[in-house]
């Protein structure tokens, strides 16, 4: 093509400086584009001095020989852009079988290095179309181990491809020593910890870290305690790997925590993963004092520290020194929101006894006091408004009056905005809806009032009592017995037992519902001059033509097959407040009725079912 591009020079349709990038561009038949990104070069067209390129965006895009010399970057036919518009399918071939192979097609097409963002970017969804983070994990296994591959202690640094071989001894013991600061070296000494076994001569490598970290711990244990730990750690696991002994004089976990140190501070520091381990090394430099230093603990750390140290208590057997504190904290209201929120996630069976309205006011009181420091985040409160159950289970086994008196609380604090308020009022009354007309405003009497006869009242009371008093007890030592049974998943008896106590607690709750609106009578003095409870009523089916008599007493009376029917019943409504030669109409049970009062008389002793 450079005769080509001679000759049109000669007749004035190509500048000269143009020859030698265009030569470059129709040799490697591939370019890239600031604006259109990579092009694929389709023909040559020296009559009208232009090229037709398929752009990924642009196919067959015609460009002036010119202006593609000035505008296009040529891409090598082994540029892995060049290869996925070529052979995509040998590519994917490749990545499936040849996994470092591929990886070298990449770097290579960008000077040597890529980041594994710039890989993913350009192998994803075109060369790998599946997991690629399961295809990443595989490939890293290898590339460590690889001689001609520098893989970064940190992610966004470069992949770097080299040409000669080194060791991954070499490697690894390079990256530490390159590395600053002792937190960067804990990293290096890990990935050497992760190799161990591929190691040619894992003690002289270990023998080297130990010595440096050792140096580091001592210069680390008073200004970084927790770093220092960590270090020791990390040293201590190198050294059993390598089966050395230990080094005479080197500070140990025991040197960290005889220090003036804080167990809380110590632990938000440490890595997740090492927080059982930072606790069990307290634990052991510590055998009698841990318990209660644990304890205290709790309520100054965050909900992933507290997890760790509940954790460890209930291991240790110590479950009940663990509710004890929570107890206190919680009826004292000086439970963090931190600490809450970890029970609040966790509300396992073991804290039954725990769980209750008294938690919902603790992180009410724990989410006010946080309004005051900035640094506190909210991350109580919005777990409260996404866990549609954790309001209502907390408040399932209170009575009616306290309900009410957390959903005051709640319609008073300053926690939530009003759209949440409503949000979580709506599950108070979803499951207690005698509480509707407190958040409404809107009580009439005869929601506030019920009334009844002194016999039904006791009726009710007693099924209260028994409920309350040997029913719901009995029934949580079901649930505990079946508890013991193992597996929760499982277990059948525990599942029936926890259903059963959902339907006692719906009950007591209706029955405390009632019970505080229930107003006794005897009925005496009822006013004949019109229908009212407790009178007796004589009246005339005019559809079915026959006379039938209803006295109408409390709200829980009932005697159908002697006429006595509760005030509230369709039929009483429709009678009340008539007098004697009016007709009322009404529908029961869909079918329309139509009925004359013919006289009304005061209530005479009739037994109520």
């Amino acid at each position: 093509m450079k005769e080509e591009f001679e000759k049109m020079v000669a007749v004035g349709k190509l500048e000269r400086q143009h020859i030698d990038p265009l030569v470059q561009l129709t040799t490697s038949g591939f370019c890239t584009h600031r604006s259109w990104g990579f092009g694929k070069i389709t023909t040559v067209d020296t009559v009208f001095a232009r090229f037709t390129i398929d752009f990924q965006s642009k196919a067959g895009h015609t460009m002036d020989l010119n202006f593609a010399a000035e505008s296009l970057k040529p891409i090598p036919k082994n540029h892995i852009l060049a290869r996925k518009a070529s052979d995509l399918e040998g590519l994917r071939q490749t990545a499936a079988l040849h996994h470092l192979d591929l990886i070298k097609i990449v770097l290579e097409s960008y000077g040597g290095e890529a980041t594994v963002d710039q890989i993913q970017q350009v192998l994803v969804p075109d060369v790998i179309a599946d997991d690629w983070k399961k295809w990443w994990e595989a490939a890293k296994r290898e590339l460590k181990k690889d001689g001609h591959f520098q893989v970064p202690l940190k992610k966004t640094d470069p992949i770097i491809y080299q040409a000669k071989e080194v060791a991954l001894q070499d490697r690894l013991l390079d990256e530490f020593r390159a590395v600053k600061g002792l937190k960067a070296r804990i990293v290096a000494a890990g990935e050497l910890l992760k190799n161990a076994a591929d190691l040619a001569d894992k003690q002289s490598a270990a023998t080297e870290i130990i010595a440096a970290l050792n140096v580091e711990i001592a210069t680390h244990q008073r200004t970084q305690p927790a770093v220092a730990l960590e270090a020791i750690f990390i040293r201590d696991d190198i050294r059993a790997v390598a089966e050395l002994p230990a080094t005479e004089g080197e500070l140990t976990a025991a040197a960290i925590w005889s220090q003036d140190v804080k167990l809380g501070q110590i632990l938000e520091l440490m890595p997740a993963a090492k927080h059982r381990r930072t606790l069990d090394s307290f634990k052991a430099t510590h055998p009698e004092r841990w318990p209660e230093i644990v304890q205290n603990t709790l309520n100054m750390v965050s909900a992933r520290v507290c997890r760790e140290c509940a954790q460890l208590l209930i291991h240790e057997g110590k479950i009940d020194v663990l509710k004890d504190a929570l107890a206190r904290l919680i009826s004292q209201h000086q439970a963090s929101s931190e600490l809450l929120l970890w029970l609040a996630k966790e509300r396992s069976d073991a804290f039954a006894d725990i769980l209750g309205p008294e938690v919902f006011r603790a992180m009410l009181s724990a989410m006010e006091r946080d309004q005051f420091n900035e640094k506190k985040s909210n991350r109580l409160r919005d777990f409260i408004l996404d866990d549609q159950q954790l309001l209502v289970e907390l408040i399932g086994s209170a009575d009616l009056e306290i309900i009410k008196d957390l959903t005051r609380a709640l319609q008073l604090s300053p926690c939530f905005d009003d759209m949440d308020k409503r949000s979580l009022l709506a599950r108070i009354v979803k499951s207690y809806p005698a509480v509707q007309s407190l958040i409404s405003g809107d009580q009439t009497k005869q929601e506030t009032n019920l009334i009844v006869s002194w016999e039904s009242l006791e009726r009710r009371k007693e099924e209260y009592t028994a409920l309350v008093q040997k029913k719901i007890p009995a029934n949580s030592k079901e649930i505990a017995i079946a508890r013991s049974y193992g597996d929760l998943r499982e277990n059948h008896e525990y599942k029936a037992a926890k259903e059963q106590q959902k339907l006692l607690m719906r009950r007591k709750s209706e029955l405390e519902n009632e019970l505080v609106r229930a107003r006794g009578t005897d009925f005496a003095n009822a006013k004949t001059d019109a229908v009212s409870v407790g009178t007796e009523v004589n009246v005339t089916d005019l559809i079915a033509n026959h006379s039938e008599t209803f006295t109408l007493l409390g709200a829980w009376d009932s005697a159908p097959e002697k006429g006595v029917i509760s005030y509230l019943t369709p039929v009483a409504q429709s009678l009340l407040n008539r007098k004697t030669g009016e007709e009322v109409e009404f529908e029961m049970d869909g079918v329309k009725k139509r009925y004359r009062i013919d006289a009304i008389a005061a209530y005479k002793t009739v037994s109520a079912g």
